[in-house]
């Protein structure tokens, strides 16, 4: 038995006169006047079937029971739709078929929500998954992802990588965030953990002169979720060895442009821009930005060198910077957006956020009083000031202004209404991170990347000498639009230097041994100088879509409580399980 000649969306104008068997699920169902037309949907597409009962009664009476989303299995004869009733906006809108026969394959309740619309709650969406998949946007997305994912492969094994899988149970170590654990039932009190990232397996394939490997890798991270984060999530894993920060930006940028090519039919050009991460804080306030919008923030300290503005004086005095942001066009501002930025700054500690509104021919602002004419003229020569323009300050320490300004202006944005070109494609790479960053709160350096990159061999002195902040590393990001979309470096390669590193970041001999005995082991047996990147999967795939979230482009997400509402999971494990595993839970039930 075939269940189909065809699929939905392949008839054309040519097969008139044909017959044709299709399959599918009733899509919508129109009465007009005893003439019975079903919209039958597969995923290819549509296709319009007519049931006439001054021809095939008993058919046409099967068809008056159907409602949307059962499955049926129809047979006729195709034939050209009426003149004036074609539908241009279907492939198939030329043609019809004239059913003589009808098989329901299986019936469909009542829906939860209709599939033609938009629907807001999200959770309701969720529990039914697979109804919200037969939607022909989501349907699109994993088409999508799915060209991405084989236009990835492809490239890579043209390029003589081998996909090698890596395990999913492996060991607990710190690389960054929390890891999930799970209990050995053959080795009570012991646990695997399942893996942030390939990273230490494809550094070892590396020693195992694999030199080229990717991996289509699933990844875990128990941390807070937002719309672009799951707790497991896909990367495309790549590394290399005997390779330099160059020949992996000709690879990557290689790779986008058959992607975007094989996705949208895209040219995108390069190479890519880059910034260094010292620039992109400076000029962005943000290691990932978006530079769609030409508003930058300006360093504006030499100004008020001499100022009597205690705020500017007392940043300037302690060894911070006073910047300034253009918002143009925003004087417009309510009292109530400038209280949100301001709070907004405050959150990301700041103490406050002055602001000049250039507005009906003069500057409204309450700092404005304590600047010299000279300080006014300078300023406004350099921020190209106009009516109408609102302009926001940073004084402070030089991290905190970044973080501060930068997200001001992504507020800015949106206050200001700009819609961006949905064809623009800025992409860019943010080169020379700082190896360490100082946590004040946990008293340590800790790895800005992870502790296997690579520090800048101009900078070998300066980590010598114990200038931690002042070292830049072998740290690449990919950001398309403000999203970072993939991120990679130079690996440390020898035992001894990576000995030290651990060191710095407080991993004592023996936790060196412990934890990362096998990787120091390795590298003493002639591992090769490597390197490589890892890509963000769903977050390519949902700028790709122009989705808001990554869960509209994985099949089956968890929602933003970490929940997976279709199956219910996570979900307690019985009594039997837990003591089997030789642990307990002191969660009562």
């Amino acid at each position: 038995m075939n269940f189909r000649s065809s699929h939905c969306g392949a008839l054309r104008a040519k097969d008139i006169g044909q017959r044709a068997t299709l399959a599918g699920w009733v899509g919508s169902r129109r009465d007009h006047g005893g003439v019975l037309f079903v919209d039958l949907r597969d995923r290819e597409g549509i296709t319009q079937v007519v049931f006439r009962p001054e021809k095939h009664a008993a058919t046409a009476g099967v068809a008056q029971t159907l409602r949307d989303e059962d499955v049926i299995q129809i047979s006729g004869t195709i034939a050209k739709r009426l003149e004036g009733t074609e539908n241009s906006k279907l492939s198939t809108g030329e043609i019809e078929i004239v059913a003589d026969d009808l098989q329901i394959l299986n019936k469909a309740d009542v829906l939860p929500f209709p599939l033609d619309e938009q629907i807001a709650n999200e959770d309701l969406r969720l529990t039914h998954r697979y109804l919200d998949l037969r939607r022909p946007g989501m349907a699109a997305n994993l088409r999508l992802r799915h060209r991405v994912v084989k236009t990835v492969r492809d490239i890579l094994d043209a390029d003589g990588f081998w996909e090698i899988e890596t395990p999913i149970l492996s060991k607990s170590t710190p690389e960054g965030a929390r890891d999930f654990l799970v209990p050995s039932r053959l080795n009570p009190g012991n646990f695997y953990a399942l893996p942030q990232a390939p990273q230490q397996y494809k550094q070892l394939l590396m020693a195992a002169g694999v030199e080229k490997y990717f991996q289509i890798a699933r990844c875990f991270r128990d941390e807070d979720l937002r719309a672009d984060r799951q707790p497991e999530f896909t990367q495309a894993d790549i590394e290399m060895s005997f390779v330099t920060a160059e020949d992996l930006f000709a690879l990557i940028e290689k790779m986008f442009v058959a992607v975007f090519r094989a996705a949208h039919g895209v040219e995108i050009s390069t190479p890519f821009p880059r910034l260094t991460h010292r620039e992109a804080m400076d000029r962005f306030g943000s290691d990932k930005p978006d530079t769609r919008w030409a508003q930058e923030i300006v360093d504006v300290g030499d100004i008020f060198a001499g100022t009597e503005f205690k705020v500017f004086r007392g940043a300037l005095d302690s060894g911070g910077v006073v910047r300034a942001l253009n918002a143009k066009g925003l004087a417009k501002i309510t009292t109530g957006q400038i209280e949100e930025l301001t709070e907004m700054a405050k959150q990301f500690g700041a103490k406050g956020l002055a602001f000049i509104k250039c507005e009906n021919g003069e500057w409204k602002s309450p700092i404005v009083k304590f600047f010299t004419d000279a300080e006014k003229a300078a300023l406004q020569e350099r921020l190209k000031m106009e009516e109408g323009d609102l302009v926001l300050f940073g004084a402070d320490k030089w991290e905190i202004v970044c973080e501060v300004l930068g997200r001001v202006r992504l507020r800015a944005v949106e206050l200001i209404g700009l819609t961006h070109d949905p064809k623009r494609l800025d992409f860019l790479w943010v080169v020379d991170f700082p190896l360490l960053a100082w946590s004040d709160e946990e008293q340590k350096w800790n790895a800005v990347h992870h502790p296997f990159t690579r520090p800048k061999a101009e900078d070998l002195p300066l980590l010598e000498a114990k200038k931690y902040a002042e070292v830049r590393a072998e740290a690449y990001d990919i950001v398309l639009n403000g999203v970072e979309i993939g991120g990679g470096s130079i690996r440390i390669h020898e035992a001894d230097l990576q000995s030290i590193m651990f060191s710095i970041l407080g991993i004592s001999e023996e936790e060196q041994t412990s934890m990362f005995g096998h990787l120091l082991k390795a590298f003493k047996f002639g591992t090769p100088p490597h390197g490589g990147i890892a890509l963000g999967l769903d977050r390519l795939v949902m700028l790709l879509a122009g989705a808001e979230s990554i869960r509209d482009v994985i099949a089956f997400p968890k929602n933003n409580r970490g929940i997976e509402l279709m199956t219910g999971s996570p979900s307690p494990a019985d009594f039997k399980q837990l003591r089997e595993l030789s642990i307990s839970s002191t969660k009562k039930a």
